[in-house]
């Protein structure tokens, strides 16, 4: 049995990058690095160069498991980056933790990536031809080996020179004795947005990063720009522009609500998603009971647009980790329990809307209406602020294959039967869009249509 966390998409990684001389930025990166938690859990890493050479820690773990006051102190200079992980393409390990580190004739380099490259195995078996030796299986080491190969005189170039060979998703966080480099992939389907912190910039996944560590947001990064950080400022490239992809679950599930993607809040997104799920997907009920915490905004939007009273009927336990020791066969029912846990006094007898962002599996949403109705619930129906998932994604989020996908095998009300519920509405995929707002189509919507911007995986 899967945690109940773990039927859900899962982002691969949070980045983070600051130039900032006379400032700790070892501590700031850590704190920029807790901010993005929710990004990556498996791993954590900072690597920090002083001018001449470069540091780096990592390990497996949550951030505060990682690094402690011994190993910040060994991290001395004035740039830094900072990667968390959650293991997609190829698989976990510390091998895999992030930064990574790589040296060429240029000098010394370190890397940390969010995002997945489609074409990695094909280019990893042209550099292994060509007598590379690989330390790891992540594809973010063929970005590096690239890099590192590339007949170029300065690193700038040729890091656009290795991506000029690569297709899929990255934002890129790359230092080097001399700088910081930040990268958005030509669809711009990765976040990346920039700050500035005092003389200093701060490049990070998501902006409440920025607000973590007192910086103030400048602008997102654009699709195909590298930006340059250095003694002289920041110095923008645009080395490759495609039509733009960006990822539309972040809005969804992935970004933290008080984080501003692409100029729109998450939190507002989100709420207006609940509002349009109202209007498209009514319900008779008496309230409105959100999954925490990824369907707390939406189920805000759903009651107030319904006038139905929301209400606090599930509490999250915070302190259980992505993963834990299973439950015994005959006892793995309660492994939900171990999650979450319905309050029965508010429940007890009532009609509930039980709200949440998306159905991956539909393992989970099963045993959460199971949850309900054994706290008393009369009736259950469940309403998700996206539509229905039919295909996997191979941009660098974690999704189960198309055999696994609820959405790709049954229709609605086959799903509404899988899951236990009274009835089941989702949000379409017109009303979604107009709940994000940004103008025109901008947006990767592979998991809804099974149309891959940048291609897919073989």
């Amino acid at each position: 049995m899967l945690p109940v966390s773990d039927d859900k998409f899962h982002e691969e990684c949070g980045i983070f990058g600051i130039y900032a001389p006379g400032e700790d930025v070892a501590r700031l990166t850590y704190m920029g690095l807790f901010a993005l938690q929710h990004r990556g859990q498996e791993s954590a890493g900072i690597a920090v160069t002083d001018g001449r050479s470069i540091a780096l820690e990592k390990g497996l773990g949550l951030v505060g498991e990682v690094f402690g006051e011994d190993r910040l102190a060994r991290l001395k200079g004035k740039v830094a980056i900072g990667h968390v992980r959650y293991s997609t393409a190829g698989g976990g390990g510390l091998n895999n933790a992030q930064p990574l580190a790589a040296t060429s004739r240029r000098g010394s380099l370190a890397l940390a990536h969010n995002g997945n490259l489609v074409n990695a195995a094909e280019l990893r078996e042209e550099l292994s031809e060509r007598g590379y030796l690989f330390q790891t299986t992540s594809d973010t080491e063929v970005i590096a080996s690239l890099t590192a190969q590339a007949e170029a005189r300065d690193v700038t170039t040729a890091l656009i020179s290795a991506l000029g060979r690569v297709t899929g998703s990255y934002a890129l966080v790359v230092l080097t004795p001399g700088g910081l480099l930040g990268v958005r992939d030509p669809h711009g389907m990765r976040p990346l947005c920039l700050g500035r912190l005092g003389s200093g910039y701060v490049l990070a996944s998501e902006s409440c990063a920025l607000d973590t560590v007192g910086a103030e947001f400048v602008r997102d990064l654009e699709p195909g720009e590298l930006v340059r950080i250095g003694p002289e400022g920041v110095e923008s490239l645009h080395f490759a522009r495609e039509k733009k992809a960006f990822c539309i679950f972040e809005f969804i599930y992935f970004a933290r609500p008080d984080s501003r993607l692409e100029g729109v809040n998450v939190h507002e997104a989100r709420r207006r998603a609940g509002i349009l799920l109202a209007r498209e997907h009514p319900a008779t009920a008496d309230l409105v009971v959100p999954v925490p915490d990824s369907g707390i905004s939406a189920a805000l939007g759903y009651a107030e647009a319904s006038g139905i009273p929301y209400a606090v009927g599930l509490i999250k336990n915070r302190y259980v980790g992505r993963t834990f020791i299973q439950p015994a066969q005959k006892t793995r029912e309660f492994g939900v329990h171990l999650k979450l846990n319905p309050i029965r006094e508010v429940l007890a007898g009532k009609r509930i809307v039980l709200v949440d962002d998306s159905i991956v599996r539909g393992t989970t949403s099963r045993r959460i209406v199971r949850l309900l109705r054994g706290a008393g619930a009369r009736e259950v129906h469940v309403r998700i602020s996206s539509p229905p998932i039919v295909s996997p994604c191979y941009y660098g989020i974690d999704t189960p294959t198309h055999a696994e996908l609820i959405g790709a095998r049954y229709n609605v009300e086959e799903i509404r039967q899988a899951i236990g519920a009274d009835s089941l509405g989702y949000l379409s995929l017109a009303a979604l869009k107009e709940a994000v707002g940004l103008p025109g189509e901008p947006y990767c919507l592979a998991c809804f249509t099974g149309r891959y911007p940048a291609g897919r995986c073989a």
